[in-house]
């Protein structure tokens, strides 16, 4: 029986709203009833609490970082406590919790600590249902090995030119690190009426989320995104994509 959660990582260029989005699939896949949810902040310039109103008070990285210049407490190897430093990190809150990778601080080969990070990750994914991740273009967790390999990879753009030509980029860097095609989709954001006349393939967009009013007055309003009002258009499309993303959840072969 299948035990391992759902992953989705969300790429993109900066300012598409991927982080917006991430925050709303959190938020829809718990309306579903698919909580628990494993919400992953994995990009250095770290904002996804702030869309989903938690408070994150050290990232992974910081915490990395003290693993390898602080004394251990007495009966603990360096292994016990990153695992143990690693659960207090995580911000717990109804239906989903969080955690921050950050970026290490100050220079060294983090090697090791990075198979540490990446194991305690396995341990963690047994408890949830879906991981929301949202990544930076890079993509540099997934090239680490970090997170793993995801079940999707949304590359959320805007319809402008630069935002599509990064849609052409990111699915080169994801099929050269060993992910299918098939676990691609390209998610259209703040969408109006049209887009740029430039090529991104023969699929077409797994969703498309309209330009909302209601996500730019949380903005405006410094409240979390993810409580914008249930009626909003943005709210309903990713409650559409949140649907098709359970039902590969659901056809995913057990293991």
């Amino acid at each position: 029986m299948t035990t391992r959660p759902f992953t989705i990582a969300l790429s993109g260029k900066g300012g598409t709203g991927k982080t917006t989005l991430s925050s709303l699939l959190v938020r829809a896949f718990i309306a579903a009833g698919e909580s628990p949810v494993l919400a992953v902040d994995a990009d250095p310039n770290a904002n996804f609490h702030e869309a989903l109103g938690v408070e994150v008070r050290e990232t992974l990285g910081s915490m990395r970082e003290e693993a390898f210049t602080r004394n251990i407490p007495p009966g603990m190897n360096r292994h016990d406590y990153v695992r143990f430093r690693f659960r207090q990190a995580l911000v717990e809150s109804k239906g989903f919790d969080l955690v921050a990778m950050g970026r290490p601080e100050g220079t060294g080969c983090y090697c090791f600590a990075n198979d540490l990070l990446s194991e305690c990750m396995q341990q963690l994914e047994r408890d949830y249902r879906f991981l929301v991740i949202d990544t930076e273009a890079g993509m540099e967790h997934i090239s680490r090995g970090t997170i793993g390999k995801p079940d999707v990879l949304l590359i959320v753009s805007d319809p402008g030119a630069r935002g599509l030509r990064t849609i052409a980029r990111i699915r080169e860097i994801a099929t050269q690190l060993g992910l299918e095609q098939s676990r691609i989709h390209v998610v259209f954001n703040r969408y109006k009426s049209g887009a740029a006349p430039v090529d991104i393939g023969e699929e077409k967009p797994i969703a498309t989320i309209p330009e909302d009013p209601s996500v730019e007055a949380a903005d405006l309003a410094a409240t979390p995104v993810s409580g914008i009002p249930d009626n909003s258009p943005a709210w309903q499309a990713v409650r559409g994509l949140a649907g098709k993303l359970i039902e590969m959840a659901h056809a995913r072969p057990e293991e």
